[in-house]
């Protein structure tokens, strides 16, 4: 082959990673403009609609975040919704907020001791803009030894959905929703933005039982576990039959030895008798 033609074959592999390429964005943008599009419409719809009833309703919901070197912090969702859309020719962003306030009388009222301990304390409420600490004893110098905690404040909740047409998914990002300053994010394809997917995003925002976060397993990886459960509690199964079978001939090995002791105890007290019976014979034989 000649310099020639390896260079026209070149060529048409670029060319055709080049038409491949294209082909790929074409997909990608006419994903965005059929399904994701008009879908980010309908997920904000769906939001308003949600936080507007969860607005008038106001159910009562709580949870708590550990901190360390405090305990659990008791935090209050309080229905109060900043919900907004940005518009964009090829992308579309939505942005939830909503603040939790603390529950001050349900957290734990500490005293903590030592210069390290309430710098550790005091730096991660600081960091966390968490109200609470009060210096209650300083040394000569001006260095806190000891302070009382109490959480106070609120801690605020935030979601961002954003969708462009170069990427042609949508990309969720949750913010202290089940840690405190954790981050939760989540890719989801045109194919899977649907009104299920809205309405486990609705469940997760309103801190109900929901499976947002819980990925679908394939199924040929489910019946490979399937089978493997079914193998497990089939070697369980016969481990139990081997334990019991093993306890019964025991069983039976001992009830034998009890069996075979009692007759050897007669057989011995049978020749004891029969010597007895002789020894007195010869007895009276002497008289």
């Amino acid at each position: 082959m000649g310099l020639l033609d390896d260079l026209e074959q070149e060529a048409q592999r670029r060319k055709a990673g080049v038409d491949d390429q294209d082909r790929a964005k074409q997909e990608r943008e006419a994903a965005y403009r059929t399904q994701l599009e008009p879908g980010m419409t309908a997920l904000y719809e769906y939001l308003l609609k949600l936080t507007q009833n969860l607005s008038f309703i106001k159910p009562k919901k709580s949870f708590r975040f550990p901190l360390a070197g405090y305990g659990d912090m008791v935090l209050q969702v309080e229905h109060e919704y900043d919900l907004k859309i940005q518009n964009q020719p090829a992308s579309k962003e939505i942005k939830l907020s909503f603040p939790c306030p603390i529950a001050t009388d349900e957290c734990p009222n500490i005293e903590v001791l030592g210069t390290t301990k309430v710098k550790t304390v005091a730096g991660a409420f600081q960091r966390y803009h968490i109200g609470g600490v009060t210096v209650t004893k300083k040394d000569a110098n001006g260095e806190v030894l000891a302070a009382t905690v109490r959480a106070r404040g609120r801690i605020v909740l935030a979601a961002t959905f954003a969708a462009d047409a170069e990427s042609g998914v949508v990309r969720m990002q949750f913010n202290n929703f089940d840690q405190l300053g954790g981050q939760q994010t989540k890719t989801v394809t045109a194919e899977q933005f649907n009104e299920a997917l809205y309405d486990e995003i609705g469940r997760y925002v309103a801190r109900e039982p929901n499976n947002l976060f819980r990925e679908a397993l394939p199924d040929d990886y489910r019946k490979q576990l399937r089978t493997k459960v079914q193998q497990e509690e089939m070697k369980r199964r016969w481990e139990s039959q081997m334990a019991q079978r093993q306890r019964d001939e025991l069983a039976e090995m001992e009830r034998q030895q009890g069996f075979a002791g009692k007759l050897t105890k007669v057989v011995d007290q049978v020749k004891a008798g029969s010597l007895f019976d002789k020894l007195r014979g010869l007895v009276k034989k002497d008289k």
